[in-house]
């Protein structure tokens, strides 16, 4: 079972936390849910996709809440398949997304959220009227289920250029950034989720049955289905990640240090919907998107570190990229008070 399919003992720790009582209670529930409790014990320990949804359904139950008992109000069995009834019955994917943080925010008191479209970018932005941040547990469950129900009516993954969090970072990330990007920043003044505006109007077009099926496999398909790509891409990625972009091999230099053919690497990279160019401009893109969001680099230095031959190549591969030109995007990112 790859890690693409599994879920870190960390996070199962954390559904715990408020939502069951340590001692018994917690011992049977994880006995129900096909957990051995000694495995909390052991730091690197993972679980199924599938055994992660269990444990979330039978605290779901035992509490009647979908969030973990992590706000005041609690968000009770059958929530999430309101949600999805009603945003479903949009025509947008930005109107199911107004009816769904709508909904979210009458349900829960700490997290009421707006929708905001920026030109060519768009933010969830959560409003939270507590002066203390919540856990990042709290916040990655809430954008585990937005998020994923957005993937599905989309049918599609919806890019996230970057995610920001009130809270410090927690002591363990790797999940989240699998889930969601790489891009993520704490301790900043909001917490936000960023993507592309154009994903705003794609239609909407699911069926009943649909439904039927997508919420007799929640949350696991949500957990696994619309992740970022793993395997060879994701290898891939991360070894681009550790060298400057002008060191970055070509096709025939990255086969040979693969142990494959070019023309292997081609047919693998194409069964898992990739290729190589395509690879090479998410790790610019990302790149590009941290460093963005430190005001003293400026966008000839980004474009120089990226590889560019001037500034103006880079800015029109990140408009490509990100459907917006660099200076709006790091104009939104750094406008933190608005």
């Amino acid at each position: 079972m790859s890690e693409k399919d599994t879920i870190s003992l960390h996070l199962v720790r954390e559904a715990l936390l408020q939502s069951c009582a340590p001692g018994e209670a917690a011992v049977e529930v994880l006995n129900k849910a096909g957990i051995a409790p000694a495995l909390l014990d052991q730091p690197d320990a993972r679980v199924s996709a599938t055994t992660y949804a269990r444990l979330w359904r039978l605290l779901a139950r035992r509490m009647d809440d979908e969030f973990f008992g992590m706000d005041p109000r609690k968000l009770r069995s059958g929530s999430l398949a309101f949600l999805c009834r009603a945003s479903m019955a949009q025509p947008t994917l930005g109107a199911s997304l107004e009816t769904g943080l709508g909904f979210l925010s009458l349900m829960l008191e700490r997290m009421p959220a707006q929708l905001v479209r920026q030109q060519s970018l768009a933010e969830i932005v959560l409003l939270e009227p507590e002066p203390e941040p919540n856990r990042a547990f709290t916040y990655f469950t809430y954008w585990m289920i937005v998020h994923g129900v957005a993937c599905w009516l989309a049918g599609r993954r919806i890019p996230i250029l970057a995610i920001e969090l009130r809270c410090p970072k927690p002591d363990f990330c790797a999940d989240y950034q699998v889930m969601f990007s790489d891009n993520l920043r704490f301790d900043r003044p909001r917490t936000r989720m960023i993507f592309s505006a154009d994903c705003l109007d794609v239609p909407i077009k699911r069926s009943p049955e649909e439904l039927k099926r997508f919420l007799a496999h929640a949350p696991a398909n949500i957990l696994v289905k619309y992740r970022d790509p793993d395997s060879l891409a994701t290898r891939i990625k991360h070894d681009l990640r550790q060298m400057p972009p002008d060191t970055w091999p070509e096709t025939e230099g990255l086969a040979t240090s693969l142990c494959i053919s070019a023309s292997t690497l081609r047919r693998r990279l194409a069964e898992e919907g990739q290729t190589y160019q395509g690879l090479k401009d998410s790790v610019r893109k990302e790149l590009a998107i941290v460093w963005l969001a430190e005001p003293q680099i400026s966008f000839a230095e980004i474009a120089e570190r990226l590889g560019f031959a001037d500034t103006s190549s880079f800015y029109k591969a990140f408009r490509k990229w990100a459907g917006s030109n660099p200076g709006h995007y790091r104009s939104l990112i750094l406008n933190e008070n608005r």
